[in-house]
Order: C-alpha cells, then sequence, then structure tokens
C-alpha cells in the first residue's frame, strides 16, 4: 500500500484527517476539537484546555533565543488560546524535554521567564513533567482556564455583515525573526563581532518576548461586547482568518490599507527586500486577536476599543475570501503561512 507523505497534507489538514472521526463521548465534554481551546464542563463555569507544542528547530533557535524569553513566550502561546475563547487562564502545565547538553542552571532560567510570565497574568504553575531527549529541547504548555457559558465565543460564530476586527500590529514579529536570522548567518563563527541590532527593539521583542492580549479581553468584558467569533492570530492572518470564515460558513473581505503595520517592520522589510504586507498577512507568531462583531458596534469598537483596527467584514459563503487593494482590486485570500 502506497503512504501518504505527511507534507502532501500540511499541518491544518492533517489536523482535520486526525480529528474527523473523533467522537466525544463524556457528558462533560462541551466542545472538542476545532476551536482554540476545548471546552468542558464541571460546575458553574466553563473549563477550557488549550495545548501547545514547542520543538527546538522548529519554532525556536536557542543561538539568539535567551531561555528566560524562551519560558515567557511559550506560556503566552499557551494563554492566548484561552484568551481566544474569551476566558480568563487560570493555571499552566509545563512539560520539558532536554538533552544532555543542557544544565540545572539554564532549566532554572527557562522557569524564570514562566515564574515571571504567571506573575504577569495571574497563573498557578501546577504540574508538568520533565523527560530525557535525543535531540535538544521540547516544551509542552497545556493551559487551564474558565468562562461563564453564555460568554465564551467559538469560531463558528460570526455572520455575514458582522465586522472583522484585529488587535495590535501584524509582520512585526515575523521581521523580528528575519532580523536575527540575517545577523546569525553573517556573524557565524565570528566571536569577535557584534550583531547590528540597534534601532529594531520593538520587532526583536515582538519576536522574543511577546504578549497575550489580556487587556483586550478586560477591556470587551469592562464594556459588555461580547465578539460573535475569535481565534488568536498566531500561523498567519491569512490562515487564520481562513478557519474563522470556514467554522463560521462565511465569506470575508479584508482590505489591506486598513492593516496595521508599525513602521519598524516596513522599514526591515525594505532593508530585507521583503513586502511588508506579505509578511503581515503569513508571518505567524503574533498572538493577536481577531473578531467579528455586529455591524452595530460599530460605533463602540472605534470609541472605547484604541488598540482595535477594523480591517474588513464577513459576507455569504458564496462570495469567497478576498483582499481588496487599495485600488479597489480584488486578489483571493490564500494561506501561506505556517505549514
Amino acid at each position: 500500500m502506497q503512504k501518504t507523505d505527511i507534507a502532501s497534507l500540511g499541518k491544518f489538514n492533517l489536523i482535520a484527517h486526525l480529528t474527523a472521526t473523533v467522537e466525544c463521548t463524556q457528558p462533560s465534554t462541551v466542545r472538542g476539537t476545532g476551536d482554540d481551546a476545548a471546552v468542558l464542563h464541571y460546575g458553574q463555569a466553563e473549563t477550557l484546555v488549550s495545548t501547545e507544542l514547542l520543538l527546538e528547530g522548529i519554532h525556536f533557535n536557542l543561538t539568539y533565543t535567551p531561555l528566560k524569553h524562551l519560558g515567557y513566550k511559550a506560556v503566552v502561546a499557551g494563554i492566548s488560546n484561552i484568551y481566544a475563547m474569551n476566558a480568563t487562564p487560570r493555571q499552566i502545565l509545563l512539560s520539558v524535554g532536554v538533552s544532555k547538553r543542557f544544565f540545572v542552571e539554564d532549566i532554572d532560567e527557562l522557569y524564570d521567564g514562566v515564574k515571571t510570565a504567571c506573575a504577569q497574568y495571574g497563573l498557578d504553575l501546577v504540574g508538568g513533567d520533565t523527560t530525557p531527549s535525543m535531540t535538544g529541547m521540547t516544551i509542552g504548555i497545556t493551559a487551564i482556564g474558565e468562562a461563564p457559558k453564555e460568554k465564551i465565543v467559538y469560531r463558528s460564530g460570526g455572520k455575514k455583515t458582522d465586522l472583522l476586527c484585529l488587535t495590535g500590529n501584524l509582520g512585526a514579529a515575523y521581521m523580528g525573526l528575519q532580523l536575527l536570522e540575517r545577523e546569525t548567518r553573517v556573524f557565524d563563527g565570528q566571536s569577535d563581532k557584534q550583531p547590528q541590532l540597534q534601532g529594531f527593539e520593538y520587532i526583536l521583542e515582538r519576536y522574543l518576548k511577546p504578549e497575550a492580549r489580556k487587556d483586550i479581553i478586560d477591556t470587551m468584558a469592562a464594556i459588555n461586547l461580547t465578539p460573535t467569533a475569535m481565534i488568536d492570530v498566531s500561523d498567519g492572518l491569512a490562515s487564520d482568518v481562513l478557519h474563522l470564515c470556514r467554522q463560521s460558513q462565511c465569506g470575508v473581505r479584508i482590505y489591506l490599507e486598513r492593516l496595521p503595520i508599525a513602521s519598524e517592520t516596513f522599514r526591515m522589510a525594505d532593508e530585507i527586500h521583503i513586502d511588508a504586507v506579505t509578511a503581515a498577512l503569513n508571518g505567524g507568531d503574533d498572538y493577536e486577536l481577531l473578531f467579528t462583531a455586529p455591524l452595530s458596534c460599530y460605533d463602540t469598537l472605534r470609541k472605547e476599543l484604541q488598540n482595535v483596527d477594523i480591517i474588513g467584514h464577513l459576507c455569504d459563503a458564496s462570495e469567497g475570501a478576498f483582499l481588496i487593494t487599495p485600488d479597489n482590486q480584488t486578489v483571493e485570500l490564500r494561506a501561506q503561512g505556517w505549514k
């Protein structure tokens, strides 16, 4: 029998393939695969659980990633999924696989970052596992959160004419990664030289030490605004908006001139001859929130959510998913981010 190459499916089709026949039989399982977190019912509030797996050489490079920053970022990657469900993270579990090239002091540094993130976001580190690794470092994060049943936001709740909203800006983390990769290649083996990173502190921080959007979730709760659908942008805007549209059975129109892109992102993109808009659409590692809200919320969004841009709107599924250029041309939206 001829076997199927995993690369021919890609990450998201592989996930869909593996979970297509998974059935949930426990009464406490409210929602299983298909969203940013599973939803479980054990009491008055729903429990949400999400996992992230980070592999050395795939998700991070220790040549330029401080272990303390890595620990912090791992926590952010986990709890961003909980915030994307309009829930509050409460606990994390941390599992670490390490090879013999690491020392106790290295793991202490990683845990310093984890503990700093826990203090920042009010989390308890309640368990995990450690194991030897033959191939470097592996980090597994399980994030546990809670929310009232009526406040949980799924990817599937979007309706045509809903506004498409985005927190923060896009592409900065990807440009930070490109800068670090460039300097690593230039200075490889030259210990007497220093990398040229001055003037790009913002994009470096966005890649090395991102933040989860607790502030946005808190603000929406304060003004009693509940999105109709939401997803965290970690795999690139193009991929993630298509996930949201697929689950909500809608099409989308995104206006390119409304995409928020930081000046440092544009400057770095110019230096290395990469289109900043392409980076914004496909770069990943942003950990921003993409959500939809009814058209009637337009004034509230503009007035109360200062760090949110309305970048487009949902439409009927038959109209497809398209980008609108400044000269009013339409370009089909394709996912070219993480595979």
